[in-house]
């Protein structure tokens, strides 16, 4: 940005008339009338970023409603199925699979999902997603039978596989840099707050007669899909998506409306029409996505492994056996009476809302990796804790206390890490072709891993015990420390294409995040000195 010498028609750098008076000044002198031509320009600024992050909050937030879905799903599961037991008279091996197919058949949903967003569009594929689940539930609500039970079950799982994966997807594509994480976490909160109502839902219906209160509990789960609807009608479409379709001006339309400095629109649209390959006269024959995808170049070999681990270490070590089956690992260590399970799982709910809070307080300030550091270790000791307290402390008063600690504490660890930025993580580090279609590879390792814990836990507990599969939980949480370490890279602070950038470069993290560092400083300073 170049500033002339002379001539009241001059330009600052800010884009503010320099008149022949205005000189620089020391910081501590007096203002003249000159520099009060300064204050409306920074006050239109301040409007601007006020609205934009207003905006691109309301937006996350829309997109994420469907998370509620699965979350409600999880958390109301767990204690309706104790009166399902009773009024359908369905087997333990009945009571796996209804939990765990859930999960399992909610991957037909992702894969759908990565090519439905890629030919649809990113939100009508929430709004497919919607209709789908809404469908199941009634299915669920009314079913005579188990078998009935199931056709809604496995109709749910195929509209939560599409929600679950393409709401990261569409946020990390709509957020401004500076925000992304803490705004691409909001799926999770959502998750987080439909558990919640899931757990508050058993308790507030479980007094009910058992044939009408688990139906009330499941029906209840319609009910944010009408929310869903509006939502449809209000947030845009990813401008990297609309880029993707050639539709240019209106991919620019949205940028104006989610950056909240004007002069980064351009700069930001320029990245993404070369990440898209259009423009430049680039017109290059790609190759299909999926083969692309199976045939990976080794930076795409490198994205694959950190996007596809991380998902499936957010299940495989525990998480959805400490949330669907808490009745049962509070019965084992010594509650027996229903109404107190279900309220100390209502605590665990409490507990996991909680903490994604904190999560998302923190993630675009101390940034994903330490944040894993912390939730990788701090989940490995509770559920070393909840194996002892399970082990040595059974069925005693300080074994009660110290197995209700281990789960809130365990809970609280995902919240504030592994939980949020698995799936920040796996909607940054693709590139825009690939996006849609990783991501939801990713989400496919995550609802299989899912699946298989849900629907093995209690058999395996039989097996080794309840104490023996927590012991098994801690050891592949303690190797998830390791993966974080050797493989994951931190993202924070760095645009969607730099980031695409430092997957394609053959030395170590530490070094290519010290030299984007670097750059982004000196973009933010670029930046402070465009708003003020």
């Amino acid at each position: 940005m170049g500033v002339q010498e002379n001539g009241s028609g001059d330009m600052g750098m800010s884009g503010v008339p320099l008149g022949s008076k205005n000189k620089y000044r020391r910081m501590d002198s007096d203002y003249s009338d000159d520099d009060l031509e300064v204050v409306p320009y920074k006050q239109t600024q301040q409007e601007r970023s006020k609205s934009t992050r207003k905006y691109v909050f309301a937006c996350a937030v829309f997109a994420s409603l469907n998370n509620v879905l699965l979350g409600y799903d999880v958390g109301v599961m767990s204690g309706a199925i104790i009166f399902i037991q009773e009024d359908l008279k369905i087997t333990e091996f009945q009571e796996e699979i209804l939990v765990g197919c859930l999960s399992v058949i909610s991957l037909l949903g992702s894969l759908g999902g990565g090519r439905a967003s890629d030919a649809l569009g990113r939100k009508w594929t929430m709004g497919i997603a919607a209709i789908v689940f809404q469908i199941g539930a009634l299915i669920m609500t009314l079913a005579p039978t188990f078998q009935v039970l199931m056709i809604g079950r496995l109709l749910a799982g195929v509209g939560i596989g599409f929600g679950v994966m393409i709401a990261p997807v569409y946020i990390a594509e709509i957020s401004p840099t500076i925000s992304r994480g803490s705004f691409t976490s909001f799926p999770e909160i959502f998750i987080n707050l439909g558990i919640l109502l899931g757990y508050v839902s058993n308790y507030v219906f479980s007094g009910f007669p058992s044939h009408v209160n688990w139906r009330i509990m499941l029906a209840v789960g319609i009910l944010p899909s009408v929310f869903i609807a509006f939502a449809l009608c209000i947030i845009p479409e990813s401008p990297r998506w609309l880029v993707m379709q050639n539709r240019v001006d209106e991919a620019r339309s949205v940028l104006m409306k989610t950056n909240e400095i004007e002069a980064e629109v351009e700069e930001r649209l320029s990245e993404i029409l070369k990440a898209a390959g259009i423009g430049a006269g680039e017109n290059q024959e790609e190759k299909a996505v999926w083969r692309e995808l199976l045939s990976p170049s080794p930076s795409l070999r490198r994205m694959l492994v950190t996007g596809f681990g991380i998902q499936c270490f957010q299940q495989i070590t525990g998480i959805d056996a400490t949330v669907y089956y808490s009745p049962e690992i509070l019965q084992t260590a010594g509650i027996q009476d229903k109404t107190r399970l279900l309220a100390a799982t209502v605590a665990v709910g409490i507990t996991k809302t909680a903490f994604i809070l904190v999560a998302i307080m923190l993630i675009d300030k101390v940034g994903r990796k330490p944040l894993l550091y912390v939730s990788t270790i701090g989940m490995t000791i509770c559920l070393c804790g909840l194996a002892i307290s399970l082990s040595l402390f059974k069925a005693t008063s300080l074994g009660v206390a110290l197995a209700i600690l281990s789960i809130c504490g365990n809970v609280a660890f995902f919240s504030i890490g592994i939980g949020p930025v698995c799936w920040v993580l796996t909607s940054e580090i693709f590139p825009l072709r690939l996006r849609a279609q990783a991501s939801a590879l990713g989400a496919v390792g995550n609802r299989v891993c899912s699946g298989v814990v849900a629907m093995s836990f209690l058999s395996v507990s039989r097996a080794i015990s309840m104490a023996g599969t927590f012991s098994i939980f801690t050891v592949l949480s303690a190797l998830s420390v390791a993966f974080v370490y050797k493989l994951v890279p931190e993202t924070k602070g760095k645009s969607l294409e730099q980031i695409e950038l430092l997957f394609q470069k053959d030395r170590n993290w530490q070094e290519e995040e010290v030299e984007l560092s670097d750059t982004q400083y000196l973009v933010q300073q670029k930046n402070d000195v465009i708003a003020n």
